[in-house]
């Protein structure tokens, strides 16, 4: 008989079938073989099926094993080839080395997903690295959905199907039934660790994936079968490294579409976290900034530790709820209030003032001494009049003024305030939190009322403030994916030779202007263009062998006479020559020396993981010393470049900053968008492309490229 699902096996990643249909029998298996399986719960052979037969598995199970004839009331198999029907998923609880050849034997039977726990394969060294290859090899050869090796396995707690060997599921009471949120984590024991920070928050689980090595299903492909999944509406994933940027894209692009929240705990951040990622997975953990600017643009949730997980889970299971970043703060204590509202705004929040109008019927309802401004000061006497509570609540879910409500109360305070809660959750479709240091008793009852509870402050308020701008950022993100999907690359020319002044020409043609310059053969032919000009003037070597100029004395600044030009290009190719004696000197390059303005860094880099990718910053010599940059994915038009300038710390330096000239915004945005559509059509044959410095002039003067390098 025929494994139940259907799945066309194929080759290679680039024609598999949507993640939906190739990974279902590795994630939704209507039958199991466990081979290697043991009759122990204890042992890794035996965890799997004690939680199939705990929990009532409806589908087909298969324990493989020839030493026993039975085991948790089930028939054992002696091989794969002896069971009644073709299992969708064989879990191979064996040695590394008898994988591959089990492997062979499966995909003969007919089964279309394994699960192999194994490890010992590319994080062990030499010996382990061959045992993945021949792993991958077979995998492109027969189309076979693998999970692993170095995997534990997953859980479907929707269909009660586990392939995994842990004793988390079997010792951890749930708090709550399945429900909508998965998890997807580069690691079994965090995975674990996920389920049980949701799991005392009341969280309901429908997947929990762990991706092993990842030699054959990566991060992105499972992150793809949740996008499609309709039963999984949130994902909290943790992440080492990718390694196919353009999937993760895509699957995240798939979230997004289906109104989907991916949050996630990035690892490798630190050098040392870095090297302890290799040592784990044996994979690059990539660029911090790189991975900052995709998940900001992809609308990504990223948090700091496992409890945030747990708590964005929380309130995203009310984002068919309206909320947004006003948030207005409700407090028993002033000084917390006060605490809240700075935290608040420390993470890009705001806490506005609020209308007089708003402020005189609040008035009505708070304890005389009270003060009705954001914050606002409740004091515990606002518990002694119920009906007042009831009222003060209601006008806070009614205004227009505020996106969000937020209530400190502590322990007995917030159990008497618990009715009135639940009755404004009921009535009113305004994200209502409540943060609660004192173990309220009507905690439950209110998360199961719509009102998230937090019992820790500050990890709350990061999740919180991380939930609000991903409700914030989702026009941002669909407005990149259009410009995304919009984008039709069409490779030119290479600037040719690759100097500075053939990169500057190049550039002109996508509507980036240069500071006026002349190129010379000579120090003569230098005079007279300096000459031409009009002084003073910047004198340059030109080479496409010599991308940091000033580091080899090829930069000449402030040349105010002929004289002075000549006798400082003789001496400059000179110097160049003896210092760099295999560089091809093409001559001078004479510039129109400008002192007004701001300098900017326009920089790209083709990231091996994610693509192309642009900086912007502060510019010139300051560019390595201060690191004020922003970093976006490309395509970036204008309304982006707007948003990336004011992220600058240097920001005011353009906008006018104490009396100085106001600069060129619009130059600035229009420059940076023309930049974007150059290096989209880059040929594969240049890396990065890079104006440093971009001088940006006064209002009205445009912006002109100073310098200008590509590799």
């Amino acid at each position: 008989m025929d494994s139940l699902h259907t799945t066309t096996l194929t080759p290679s990643p680039a024609t598999r079938p949507p993640a939906s249909t190739w990974l279902a029998p590795l994630l939704d298996p209507r039958s199991i073989a466990i081979i290697g399986a043991n009759p122990s719960g204890k042992r890794v052979g035996g965890m799997a099926l004690q939680l199939l037969t705990s929990f009532g598995y409806r589908g087909a199970i298969y324990p493989v094993n020839p030493k026993y004839d039975e085991m948790f009331g089930l028939r054992c198999w002696p091989d794969i080839e002896a069971t009644p029907s073709v299992p969708d998923v064989a879990v191979l609880a064996t040695s590394a080395k008898d994988v591959t050849p089990m492997l062979r034997r499966c995909h003969a039977r007919g089964v279309p997903a394994a699960v192999v726990y194994a490890s010992g394969f590319s994080e062990a060294g030499e010996d382990g690295q061959r045992l993945q290859q021949e792993l991958e090899a077979f995998a492109r050869e027969s189309g076979m959905a693998i999970a692993g090796p170095n995997c534990m396995g997953f859980s479907n707690l929707t269909r009660d199907a586990y392939t995994a060997f842990s004793g988390i599921l079997r010792d951890t009471p749930r708090r709550a039934r399945s429900g909508s949120t998965s998890v997807l984590a580069q690691s079994g024991n965090l995975s674990s660790a996920i389920y049980v920070l949701g799991n005392r928050r009341q969280v309901g689980f429908n997947h929990l994936i762990n991706t092993g090595n990842e030699a054959v299903v990566d991060f992105s492909a499972y992150l793809s079968f949740l996008a499609q999944d309709q039963d999984t509406s949130v994902v909290l994933s943790y992440m080492e490294q990718l390694r196919d940027g353009e999937a993760f894209v895509r699957a995240a692009a798939e979230m997004h579409a289906q109104g989907k929240l991916l949050a996630l705990l990035k690892a490798g951040t630190s050098e040392q976290g870095k090297q302890a990622v290799q040592s784990h997975t044996a994979a690059l953990a990539g660029d911090e900034a790189v991975y900052r600017a995709m998940f900001r643009q992809l609308n990504v949730v990223r948090v700091r530790d496992f409890a945030n997980l747990a708590d964005i889970a929380t309130l995203a299971r009310e984002r068919g709820r309206t909320a947004g970043k006003r948030v207005l703060v409700l407090s028993i204590s002033g000084a917390m209030g006060a605490v809240i509202a700075d935290r608040l705004i420390e993470l890009g929040c705001e806490v506005p003032p609020l209308p007089a109008a708003l402020r005189e019927t609040l008035a009505g309802y708070l304890p005389g001494f009270a003060m009705s401004f954001n914050p606002i000061d409740l004091t515990g006497n606002i518990v002694a009049d119920q009906s007042n509570v009831l009222a003060l609540l209601d006008a806070c879910a009614r205004t227009d003024a505020v996106d969000t409500v937020v209530l400190y109360a502590m322990g007995y305070m917030l159990d008497s305030m618990a009715p009135q809660l639940l009755e404004v959750a009921r009535s009113h479709p305004r994200l209502l939190c409540v943060f609660d240091s004192g173990d309220a008793e009507q905690a439950d009852a209110l998360r199961a009322g719509g009102v998230p509870v937090f019992p820790d402050i500050g990890q709350g308020l990061d999740a919180l403030a991380g939930y609000l701008h991903w409700v914030d950022r989702r026009e941002a993100t669909r407005h990149w994916l259009s410009l995304r999907s919009a984008v039709r690359r069409q490779a030119q020319a290479a600037p040719p030779g690759q100097d500075e002044h053939a990169v500057k020409r190049w550039l002109s043609n996508f509507g980036l202007s240069a500071v006026q310059e002349q190129f010379a053969r000579n120090a003569d032919e230098a005079a007279l263009a300096a000459t031409e000009l009009g002084y003073p003037v910047v004198l340059k070597i030109l080479s496409a062998d010599v991308p940091h100029k000033t580091e080899v004395g090829g930069v000449q600044l402030g040349l105010a006479d002929a004289h002075a030009v000549r006798v400082s290009g003789e001496a400059m190719i000179a110097r160049v020559q003896s210092r760099l004696p295999q560089a091809r000197i093409e001559g001078l390059l004479v510039q129109r020396m400008e002192s007004v303005g701001v300098e900017l860094i326009l920089g790209a880099v083709r990231d091996p993981v994610v693509g192309w990718t642009l900086t912007v910053g502060l510019g010139g010599t300051l560019t390595e010393l201060y690191r004020d940059t922003s970093h976006r994915l490309l395509p970036v038009d204008r309304a982006m470049a707007e948003t990336m300038v004011r992220e600058l710390k240097a920001f005011p330096l353009l906008d006018g900053f104490r009396g100085s000239p106001k600069m060129d915004l619009p130059a600035l945005h229009e420059a940076i968008e023309c930049f974007s559509a150059a290096v989209l059509c880059l040929p594969d044959s240049v890396s990065s492309l890079e104006i440093n410095p971009l001088r940006v002039r006064p209002q009205g003067q445009g912006v002109a490229m100073l310098d200008a390098l590509a590799l």
